[in-house]
């Protein structure tokens, strides 16, 4: 289960690249932060996702590419929550007063574990110690990164825990379906087929409100292309979409997108009841990209299969609660092919 050697921590732990392929995609995955780091359709010479080619620009840099966010990916409002009758205080990463993506050191930032690795597919685990950026309860997680025939990126994620605790995970790669990130994705078309999403305030905390897309910029239920101007300013996409009530057992379609210049399709199924589309505006991290690019806003679109945001303080969305006896499992899966 020895992968490639593909740097060091701060705390001088190695980490370590894993190689699979199968399906008509490659892929390389490696255990600090269970981020994908690179992934490969046969047919299309260049990446699908953005990535680093040096790992020391993934701590210092990375705006959670390729990550796996946890222990509950995207907003709490406060980073306040309760949950077995007990009050909870998350850390407060985001603007000094919300947490997101699980903390300053969430699960897109801590070191997995490889459990195991064969030709088509890698497994990472996690534990997260009882009070690990101020969750209740031990957590054990799994990742598991597959490929699969036809062209399917399968992404299966489980946890159990020791007490009550929410767990909320999500994939967190940013795609480029078209030249891997050297231009924009703005023309790359997108169909959502969610009837509402969640507006959110300044500070992106949803305000409670779950708004019908109809006729407004959020109406993605037609394939359109992602750019979309109001008053001369492309529309700043970081927002929740509703696909259900509840989390399932059974895979349902989230999205649908394609690339601008060589047709080069991509559909989403997964078990989630949200989907976040962010569409990049504020990427531009310092660091090498894939192929020495150098990456800009608008160079990938994230697609996050997820819980909706700030559930916890939000009763009537669907919740993210674990607790002991009951385990969690996300399945999603990633669909390319050429146009």
């Amino acid at each position: 289960m020895e992968g490639e050697r593909f740097g060091i921590t701060a705390d001088g732990d190695a980490v370590q690249l894993f190689r699979i392929e199968g399906g008509g995609l490659k892929a390389a995955a490696m255990n600090w932060g269970a981020v994908l780091q690179d992934l490969r359709l046969s047919g299309h010479e260049e990446p699908l996702v953005l990535g680093f080619e040096r790992f020391d620009d993934y701590p210092a840099h990375s705006p959670y590419m390729g990550a796996i966010a946890g222990r509950y990916a995207n907003r709490i409002k406060g980073g306040r929550f309760i949950i077995g009758g007990r009050r909870h205080q998350a850390d407060r990463n985001f603007l000094g007063k919300h947490t997101l993506h699980g903390g300053a050191h969430g699960f897109a930032k801590q070191l997995w574990q490889v459990a195991l690795h064969g030709p088509d597919f890698v497994t990472f685990t996690l534990h997260s110690p009882d009070g690990d950026m101020g969750f209740p309860g031990a957590l054990e997680a799994t990742c598991t990164y597959r490929l699969k025939i036809p062209g399917t990126l399968s992404i299966e994620l489980t946890a159990a825990t020791e007490e009550p605790t929410l767990c909320n995970l999500a994939h967190h790669s940013y795609f480029n379906l078209d030249d891997g990130g050297s231009n924009n994705v703005l023309d790359h078309r997108l169909m959502l087929p969610a009837g509402a999403y969640l507006p959110v305030d300044d500070e992106l905390i949803p305000t409670g409100v779950v708004e019908p897309v109809d006729g407004t910029v959020f109406d993605f239920r037609h394939a359109r292309p992602i750019r979309m101007e109001v008053n001369g300013e492309q529309v700043a996409y970081d927002h929740n979409f509703c696909l259900a009530a509840s989390r399932s057992t059974t895979l349902r379609q989230a999205a649908w997108a394609q690339g601008a210049l060589w047709g080069v399709e991509m559909e989403v199924w997964t078990t989630e009841p949200g989907l976040q589309f962010y569409a990049g505006h504020k990427l531009a991290p310092k660091g090498r990209g894939l192929g020495g690019r150098h990456y800009t806003g608008y160079a990938g679109f994230a697609l996050e299969p997820q819980v909706w945001p700030d559930s916890p303080n939000r009763p009537y969305f669907p919740q993210a609660a674990l607790c002991p006896g009951t385990d969690y499992r996300q399945i999603t899966e990633y669909r390319f092919r050429l146009g």
